[in-house]
């Protein structure tokens, strides 16, 4: 029963790197047909026709909005990703934003891309115009960062490195997150105390309904006047139109983000870079060797870490048959399915069960082989929406 050519569809370019974490006896192409499992970078999966066959998506990168995810919890379908991955390239081009907004560097680029005449016209209207892009020095102000996970807590500390003092805020930090984080951080109680302590306020939250919008004109209003505000998370989870109004007010000093829009185009104190924050050959490399990784544990062990929807669960094998069960989080689940297998005459060598929201999974090693009809049995127990047995 159990699969051992397993088939991937790759929807972008995955590096080989990552490619070469799945075991030597998989398919993997763009044009795989009937796939186990998706490696996706940035295509958009919300219109596509996910193939019945599929059992997990695998994304290289952090985020999951081009994936319909609650459509695949339904069909008890993980979806992994790679936090932390891109850390350090979203790092740097935090850092780097930093020094755009408090240098002005792309407005005296601009100046002097108009700069005209002879080299000794040019260099007089330097000297005259460059009072302008004076700018501040980033030791002794503070930096407020909302979201510290692993991104988050990089950039504190780089900025710590950098004489800053640092404030964060994050009411669903782990307990690993808070592990790494540095001891010089400040903690704030909530979003609105760290843009009134902050002189720089960087965001790494995930876009969802209760981020959405999140920067908008009344917390801004609390901002300290010249402030900078960095958008290297996702583009929703700032109001444009009350970015910029701030920016003409005076209210903001500048907006440097990674998410270009109409509203922003053109702007004299915005920098929009090209969703440049994962765009380095080390990020893409370690995203698609993380989740490949996760991936083939997964099809191949019914192991999960890194799943945006399903718990972490790990089980070192004891036994040659095992079955992975995604199910809903109800009661009595675990006792359905325990009686299913006593009364398939199959004694439970080993069991986990976890829970995450409303998907709850269980792996179960057995000390026998597993029947086509046991698992019929256990996929028509209600509430139970994936069954797979994975044999060594």
């Amino acid at each position: 029963m159990a699969e051992t050519a397993r088939k991937i569809l790759t929807l972008n370019a995955i590096s080989a790197r990552g490619l070469a974490r799945l075991p030597q006896h998989y398919v993997v192409g763009g044009d795989v047909a009937e796939p186990d499992g998706i490696l996706v970078r940035s295509a958009n999966m919300h219109d596509m026709d996910i193939p019945a066959s599929v059992r997990a998506i695998g994304r290289a990168g952090a985020g999951t909005n081009n994936i319909p995810v609650k459509k695949l919890s339904e069909r008890g379908v993980p979806v992994f990703n790679a936090p932390g991955a891109n850390a350090n390239a979203v790092k740097e081009l935090v850092i780097a934003g930093m020094l755009m907004g408090a240098r002005n560097l792309v407005p005296a680029l601009k100046f002097v891309e108009g700069l005209g005449g002879s080299d000794e016209e040019m260099h007089k209207a330097t000297e005259a115009g460059k009072k302008a892009f004076a700018g501040i020095e980033l030791p002794g102000r503070t930096l407020g960062v909302i979201g510290l996970g692993a991104i988050g807590s990089h950039i504190a500390e780089a900025a710590i490195r950098l004489g800053m003092q640092v404030v964060g805020y994050d009411p669903a930090i782990t307990v690993d997150a808070a592990w790494r984080l540095p001891s010089q951080v400040k903690r704030a109680e909530s979003v609105e105390d760290v843009l009134r302590m902050a002189d720089f306020v960087t965001l790494h939250v995930p876009l969802l309904d209760a981020t959405r919008n999140l920067i908008n004109a009344q917390r801004i209003g609390l901002m300290r006047p010249g402030a900078v505000l960095l958008n290297f998370a996702r583009e929703g989870v700032v109001d444009n139109a009350a970015v910029v109004e701030a920016l003409d007010a005076g209210k903001l000093h500048a907006y440097i983000c990674d998410f270009p829009a109409n509203a922003l185009k053109g702007h004299a104190r915005v920098v929009a870079l090209p969703h440049l924050g994962a765009s380095t050959e080390e990020a893409e490399e370690n995203c698609a060797v993380m989740v490949a990784g996760q991936l083939a544990d997964y099809l191949e062990h019914g192991n999960i870490l890194n799943s945006v929807n399903f718990p972490n669960v790990s089980m070192a094998r004891e036994s040659a048959f095992r079955l992975a069960i995604a199910n809903a989080n109800v009661p009595n689940m675990v006792g359905q399915i325990s009686a299913a297998l006593a009364a398939a005459g199959l004694n439970i060598h080993n069991m986990v069960n976890k829970s995450k929201g409303d998907m709850a999974y269980t792996l179960v090693d057995v000390d026998s082989a597993v029947s086509g009809d046991l698992i019929r049995t256990l996929a028509a127990i209600e509430g139970v929406l994936a069954v797979r047995y994975l044999p060594a």
